[in-house]
């Protein structure tokens, strides 16, 4: 029996590149997406409009932050609600979990929405249930508004924000006693890194130019620079050197962070950073030392990178080389099979079991406890537990056989593109649908095995394989690593 691939054109897919571009910095393949970058005129054209996300509708973001109550209250109103018994301060911070992945299932602004992602892995704070869980809402709006302008913009919001200042220990740093943990991780994890050679003084200092912002923890929430709590008098951390005199220390804290985001070892970092993000686990040094360079150049501007890491060769040939994160496998499949959710009414409603779908294929967005932010290598996401979970939820999506509330599964019937097709182009469709590329000779094979049908199988709307077959069917291409890679 032959297994040459059936074509059904009919279903339009976009070039290589145009799918990689999408599938690395969107939420993942859709046909409608396709449709849309056709409409832009093409990739590049829809990359920079994505890139200047004024230009693009918010509309979703906007509607979806009221799903949630508590992702919309200020911290006071959190903590309120927290004491009344209303919610616990662990499912406020899941509910802005939540939030985050139905933005990137749903919104607009897919290439905003997946930066946000990643300079919140980057600034990283979990969304558990500590006392920040007051501020973490507050917080990831901070970034995602910040995610495609300046890194020097960026880096100050998130460092003076009282989210990080909580969970870093800053917001209770004072002249007396600086706190080094945000001091420290401000070097390590979030500018220079440890290859730039910074010493326990210059920590230290690092420290003591951060006293002054404050929360005032467990009692009103709120928030100020209290100059009477920093520390004053010269400073100087890797060559950046400031007398420090005056006791309003914001301007100190400006200059800093600005030394910082520029430092050359700063551009190197986030340069690796992103490629490791967005082209592979394993990005050669002359890319990262061009990115870095495009970064200082345009500087610190982030778009300029974005630009310069996809026209660049090593991205183009990087297609397939990155392992999806349980949280964006499950995003992904739910796209793919056009699975729609709505605002959450009940705790079975689907946009609450996200969350739980998320953590048992592995973990949940922003649930990584350490402050460096979860790993970004395949390896990481690869175990065996991992895929077989992943199988277990691609099979219950395919089959509609989750019974939450408030969700639209396709039916079965609903994947025929037409009344009757022979069954090697239905295959063809659905990759093209869900993949985003004709079928391959392999995948036809695996579909016919799956089904016990022939490529020459006549599929008609009230053919067998529609009323028990389709879950199988589905998953030959949801288990497929086209799928559960980037």
């Amino acid at each position: 029996m032959s297994y040459r691939p059936l074509p059904y054109p009919r279903t339009p897919i976009l070039d290589a590149r145009s799918l990689l571009v999408l599938n690395r910095f969107t939420a993942g393949w859709t046909p409608a997406l396709g449709a849309e970058v056709r409409r832009a005129g093409g990739i590049d054209r829809w990359f920079a409009r994505q890139l200047n996300p004024g230009s693009v509708p918010d509309t979703f973001y906007y509607a979806s932050a009221r799903w949630w109550v508590s992702n919309a209250l200020t911290p006071a109103g959190i903590d309120a609600r927290a004491v009344a018994g209303l919610e616990t301060p662990e499912m406020m911070g899941a509910n802005y979990q939540r939030w985050s992945m139905v933005r990137r299932l749903r919104g607009e602004r897919q290439v905003q929405e997946t930066m946000a992602a990643f300079w919140e892995h980057h600034f990283h704070v979990p969304a558990a249930g500590g006392a920040e869980v007051r501020f973490r809402s507050s917080y990831g709006k901070t970034l995602r508004a910040l995610a495609l302008g300046r890194f020097d913009t960026l880096l100050h919001a998130a460092v003076t924000h009282p989210c990080l200042g909580i969970f870093l220990g800053n917001a209770v740093s004072t002249r007396n006693a600086p706190n080094e943990n945000l001091g420290r991780e401000l070097l390590e994890l979030h500018t220079v890194g440890r290859a730039a050679g910074y010493t326990e003084d210059d920590v230290k200092a690092s420290a003591r130019i951060l006293t002054g912002y404050r929360v005032d923890l467990w009692k009103t929430w709120s928030t100020a620079y209290d100059a009477a709590a920093h520390w004053t008098g010269p400073v100087s951390v890797l060559g950046f050197s400031h007398a420090n005199a005056d006791a309003d220390g914001r301007a100190v804290t400006q200059a800093y962070l600005s030394y910082l985001a520029h430092h050359p070892a700063t551009a190197r970092r986030i340069a690796a950073k992103l490629a490791l993000r967005f082209v592979s686990d394993t990005p050669s040094s002359a890319l990262v030392e061009h990115l870095a360079q495009v970064y200082l150049a345009n500087g610190t501007a982030i778009a300029p990178v974005l630009r310069a890491l996809v026209a660049s060769a090593e991205f183009r040939a990087s297609a397939g080389r990155k392992v999806r994160t349980p949280d964006e496998d499950l995003v992904a499949s739910y796209r793919a099979l056009g699975v729609a959710v709505a605002p959450p009414r009940r705790t079975t409603s689907a946009a609450n079991l996200l969350w739980y779908q998320s953590r048992y294929i592995g973990q949940g967005p922003f649930s990584w406890p350490r402050p460096d932010g979860r790993p970004d290598q395949g390896t990481a996401w690869s175990s065996v537990s991992r895929v077989l979970a992943s199988f277990d939820v691609h099979y219950h999506l395919a089959g509609r056989r989750s019974p939450p509330t408030e969700i639209g599964y396709r039916t079965p019937r609903q994947w025929l593109p037409q009344r009757k097709i022979r069954f090697g182009q239905l295959v063809d469709h659905l990759s093209r649908s869900i993949l985003g590329r004709p079928s391959t000779s392999r995948l036809l094979l695996a579909a016919c095995q799956a089904t016990g049908l022939r490529p020459t199988t006549v599929i008609t709307a009230k053919h067998p394989l529609l009323r028990y077959s389709m879950p199988a069917l589905l998953t030959v291409f949801l288990d497929n690593p086209t799928h559960m890679t980037r």
